[in-house]
């Protein structure tokens, strides 16, 4: 007895990766001398986040995992402005989806730094010119904040998202108040309405 349903978390998921798509669709050249406008708007942002990976990682590693990190941008920069659409659910506020983001990338940064440097991965535990007295104590600090990466990466992104559209119900609603007491209000009211909307 499988029971399967969609929620809106998985709904607002299915209509980004839709959105995603098509917009890579519509994005695609085919070859032509003069590109599109869709085309032009992509391949910018590709250009920006290439050079930001690159600079901050190297040429070498960041060409590596700039796929990753462009794709990760893409699909987080789309879930959060389908938020923005007054009525509809911000995935990236939901604390399951970012947690689970933050948690396998941590994951997989971790088994990608013990591939790389094998028990040296450990290094990154002991801070430099630690004496050896501290050394227990300040591993498990170290460790303790490595591990606490997995919550505060999810936290930041679910409560910011939270955070603003709870602001902006509050401030709604706070204009539609203003707005309800009379006709001289109603015209006060527009000008905080005119804002909330920008």
């Amino acid at each position: 007895n499988l029971h399967l349903s969609i929620t809106n978390i998985g709904l607002y998921l299915m209509i980004g990766g839709f959105i995603i798509l098509v917009s890579s669709i519509l994005a695609t050249n085919y070859n032509k001398l003069v590109s599109n406008n869709w085309s032009i708007a992509q391949e910018s942002l590709y250009v920006t986040i290439h050079g930001i990976v690159t600079n901050q990682i190297n040429a070498k590693n960041g060409q590596i995992y700039f796929p990753f990190i462009y794709t990760l941008f893409i699909f987080i920069l789309i879930n959060n402005l389908i938020g923005m659409i007054p009525y509809s659910f911000a995935s990236t506020g939901h604390f399951a989806l970012t947690f689970a983001l933050s948690f396998t990338i941590v994951l997989g940064a971790t088994i990608l730094g013990f591939q790389k440097h094998g028990l040296k991965f450990f290094s990154l535990l002991v801070p430099a010119g630690c004496p050896l007295a501290l050394l227990p104590l300040l591993v498990t600090i170290e460790l303790i904040s490595y591990l606490a990466r997995n919550v505060s990466l999810g936290l930041r992104l679910a409560a910011n998202i939270t955070a603003g559209h709870m602001l902006l119900s509050i401030l709604s609603g706070f204009v539609y108040n203003i707005m309800n007491s009379g006709i001289i209000f109603f015209v006060i009211g527009l000008i905080p309405l005119v804002f909330i909307i920008a």
